[in-house]
């Protein structure tokens, strides 16, 4: 019975990790399903989750807190769209600028506004998103095993974890049902084809960055309003990094992804479980190893163990319309 309690409880923090992972890596396939590769998730999920706790702290509303996410996430996405769309810029240069813009600019307006070394005040009651508890959750919570799944790993998450797993097959949907998502396709693989048809490159684009902006918001927001109770310094780790990996491990498609950025978020979760272990044959590993592993394990997956990943064979190379 402790074996199925641990399991559980692995299953239902793999997913509450993995939330901030599954948000960013479908914004990122819409980026770069348009052509446009977007190195700048990271940026845009911390800005996010500054603006999030900042205004969430102040207004005490954790919805307005997401709002002015969404808002800065669309903001930064925008820039990358005027400098990599509009001018032609190069799109890894202008992703990394927004990571390092942001990653300095955060904690530089956190000191100035709230004197606390760069983290926001701690979020409580509503300005935070609370656990939701699904019905008859604390009823069923007896009943073997079906009770303690639905108890712990469906019901008890909050609001943006259910939005999370809802957008994986709204955008399978999007992408492969609807003539938005076909256009967005076509523009990623031949934009000189979808120009000759009399689409606008250039508006498909934006209009697939300003997506990504939303997701990259919601997920910064995740971090600081609701998986954590306040922003600090750096607090997405590398997330954006990870969730570039999972788009790229799940080949550029929906549910692949998805699948991926549990699999990432199942090796963040064992960690925390493995700090200070006494191992088998092993003894105690060290905490920075342990820590190591997610990243390592992208490492793995990326150097070819899953096989050749074609990306959209537009990606990253800028459109000149025809004369």
């Amino acid at each position: 019975m402790d074996e199925l309690v641990v399991v559980i409880s692995m299953v239902g923090a793999t997913l509450r990790v993995a939330t901030p992972l599954i948000l960013a890596a479908l914004g990122g396939l819409y980026a770069e399903r348009s052509g446009v590769v977007d190195i700048g998730l990271e940026g845009k999920m911390l800005g996010a989750a500054f603006a999030a706790a900042a205004v969430a702290a102040v207004s005490g509303s954790a919805l307005v807190g997401l709002a002015a996410a969404i808002a800065v996430s669309v903001a930064l996405a925008l820039i990358h769209a005027y400098a990599s769309v509009t001018h032609n810029g190069n799109q890894v240069v202008s992703g990394m600028a927004i990571n390092i813009m942001v990653a300095g600019l955060a904690p530089t307006l956190g000191v100035a506004w709230f004197h606390q070394g760069g983290q926001t005040p701690m979020l409580k009651d509503d300005a935070r998103f609370a656990p939701i508890a699904l019905p008859f959750s604390r009823e069923l919570a007896d009943v073997p095993l079906l009770g303690p799944l639905y108890a712990e790993v469906i019901s008890g998450h909050n609001l943006l974890v259910y939005l999370a797993v809802a957008a994986v097959p709204a955008t399978a949907w999007v992408v492969f049902c609807t003539r938005f998502g076909l256009r967005l396709r076509a523009v990623g693989e031949n934009p000189h084809a979808v120009d000759t048809a009399g689409v606008s490159v250039v508006w498909l684009r934006y209009r697939a960055m300003i997506l990504c902006g939303v997701l990259c918001g919601i997920a910064g927001a995740y971090l600081s309003t609701a998986h954590s109770a306040a922003f600090v310094r750096d607090m997405t780790a590398g997330k954006g990094y990870l969730a570039l990996a999972a788009l790229i491990f799940g080949k550029w498609m929906p549910w692949p992804t998805f699948l991926a950025c549990l699999l990432f978020a199942f090796t963040d979760a064992l960690q925390v479980r493995l700090q200070g272990v006494d191992l088998f044959l092993v003894g105690v590993v060290p905490v920075q190893f342990i820590q190591a592993i997610p990243y390592l394990l992208t490492v793995l997956l990326l150097a070819g163990f899953v096989g050749k990943a074609a990306a959209p064979r537009a990606s990253a190379i800028p459109f000149v319309k025809d004369r």
